[in-house]
């Protein structure tokens, strides 16, 4: 049967079971505890294994660049599980330049296609991926087209974990024209930040141009497992994408003065809040109720 659960609801039903791929890492960490934590019955695949494992999460070391062990994982493992109700996807090479690039397609290409093919066939129709805030045309040498950006310009990838990402969101909207029932909801994280990475911000005001590439947008992995969780609960089907970013920037100087040093030529579209974020947040507020309640001001 095929399974679309919008996850957890109320009165005794029992919790629905949400594989999180790539759950050892920052993210992943991050959205395993909330997912636990509003009643979703966790299985992580993942190589890695969290120095402090999640109580009651289920760890499974599956290489999801081979899809015998990915789609025997998704079915259910002897004793421990039956059936996946949902999919998070976040494993990946996480960024370009860390491995060859040959390397970074083959891995992030195939290990894609592989958790959302497995998923597909063990009946599963509610998939959130991780995306990347990259497809916008990061790291921005080419000026965006307007600012804050958004999803209504066609993607503009510049590497090739960047290609990949694209790819993935194209192949998300084929797969659900072929399966009008099938949810696929492609989340472009902006640069996942953990409290003890805030230490650092205040020293990029020394020069605005260090985090130019991004136009100085970050999320705290905790937003981002929020942002996960809602697009897990939502009743859209077919495919959609969301920029998912903090609701500031990373620096102290409004947002007005650095797109006006930085990027004159660029149009500014609406009115700027002060330290308003130039990844634009307002379709995943619209859409998902999404609602960043973590800023780096408040940690430094």
């Amino acid at each position: 049967m095929a399974r679309h659960p919008g996850g957890p609801t109320v009165d005794g039903v029992v919790m629905a079971r949400v594989v999180v791929t790539g759950g050892a890492g920052k993210l992943g960490r991050a959205c395993v505890r909330d997912l636990v934590d509003h009643g979703w019955d966790v299985v992580v695949f993942d190589r890695a294994r969290p120095e402090s494992p999640t109580a009651g999460v289920t760890y499974l070391p599956v290489d999801l660049t081979d899809y015998g062990q990915v789609i025997d994982a998704m079915l259910g493992v002897e004793e421990r599980y039956h059936q996946v109700d949902a999919l998070v996807h976040l494993a990946a090479v996480p960024a370009p330049g860390l491995v060859p690039d040959h390397h970074t397609f083959s891995n992030n290409m195939l290990s894609s296609w592989n958790v959302i093919s497995a998923a597909r066939r063990a009946g599963v129709l509610n998939i959130v991926w991780a995306s990347s805030e990259t497809v916008l045309g990061l790291p921005f040498d080419v000026p965006p087209p307007y600012a804050p950006v958004d999803e209504e310009y066609p993607p503009r990838p510049n590497s090739t974990y960047s290609l990949v990402k694209t790819l993935e969101e194209r192949m998300a909207v084929e797969l659900c024209r072929w399966d009008p029932e099938l949810k696929m909801i492609g989340l472009r994280f902006s640069n996942v930040m953990e409290p003890a990475d805030y230490q650092r911000f205040p020293a990029f005001d020394d020069d605005p141009r260090l985090r130019k590439w991004n136009l100085w947008g970050y999320i705290d992995a905790r937003d981002g497992a929020q942002a996960v969780r809602l697009a897990l609960a939502s009743d859209l089907t077919g495919t959609e994408v969301f920029i998912v970013a903090n609701a500031d920037t990373v620096m102290r100087r409004s947002s007005a003065s650095l797109l006006a040093e930085v990027f004159p030529d660029v149009e500014v579209r609406g009115e700027l809040g002060e330290h308003e974020t130039l990844l634009s947040i307002d379709k995943a507020r619209r859409m998902l109720g999404f609602d960043p309640q973590h800023s780096w001001r408040d940690e430094v």
